[in-house]
């Protein structure tokens, strides 16, 4: 994808270090066929949506690989940006300064551990949030129990309600809470670089079928991921999916 055929005057920074510790490597790992953050990277580019997929890297094998599908990586990210501290806020906005992105009305913060958002989710997303107004849009999953109801450990193999309030209210009662699905964000770029865009402060949500959001923190979370890869290259549709 290039300027003249984008549909948005739009970037896309794909995040990814290479000092992953409970999953070494597994920014580059393979996941059905391909290296994990090559999912990612081929949903950028298919969603015609951006001038620019960036990938922002500390990490030379993964700045090897994300090139090899197709993405750019101008710059080599700081040891400080690359630390388990580093915030993605801070990431994100390093890499559109330094690949002379701050121009783009919009900015797509994409993870290299998301392979199953499609280019139709950004698409849809992006036309959305460019008509919305809203300053942010965060990818949203429900939960799959109430958070309200949360049982919390005692630390003697008792538990006890976190909020005892919601003890013996029904889940249909507790107001919907949703959480972030952990895919991808949309800002207006120049609000974002000021700091004014954050989540939370009039962003709007873009809901996430629960079957295509997975956390890859851990070798279980990888292996559920795989899972699903492979439960969606069936195309089963989800409602056939044990209702009974």
């Amino acid at each position: 994808m290039n300027a003249s055929t984008a549909t948005h005057d739009a970037v896309c920074i794909i995040p990814a270090r290479g000092g992953s510790k409970r999953v070494p490597g597994k920014n580059i790992r393979m996941l059905a066929g391909k290296p994990l953050i090559a999912h990612s990277i081929a949903a950028a580019l298919e969603s015609g949506c951006f001038t620019r997929v960036i990938v922002s890297t500390d990490d030379e094998k993964i700045a090897d690989v994300a090139r090899q599908h197709g993405a750019e990586t101008p710059f080599v990210r700081s040891a400080e940006l690359s630390d388990d501290h580093a915030g993605t806020v801070e990431v994100v906005a390093d890499a559109i300064r330094r690949a002379g992105a701050a121009d783009a009305d919009f900015v797509c913060c994409l993870y290299p551990t998301a392979p199953l958002v499609r280019p139709g989710d950004i698409r849809d997303a992006l036309d959305h949030f460019a008509k919305s107004g809203a300053q942010s849009l965060i990818c949203t999953a429900e939960f799959d129990y109430p958070p309200l109801r949360a049982l919390k450990l005692l630390g003697d193999g008792r538990v006890a309600f976190n909020w005892p309030e919601n003890a013996l209210r029904r889940s249909q009662d507790l107001p919907q809470l949703v959480h972030d699905a952990g895919a991808f964000y949309l800002f207006r770029t120049k609000p974002f670089l000021s700091g004014q865009a954050t989540i939370g402060n009039d962003t709007i949500a873009w809901p996430m079928d629960r079957l295509r959001v997975v956390d890859i923190d851990t070798e279980e979370d990888f292996r559920f991921a795989e899972t699903l890869v492979r439960f969606h290259s069936q195309n089963v549709p989800p409602q056939d999916v044990g209702d009974d």
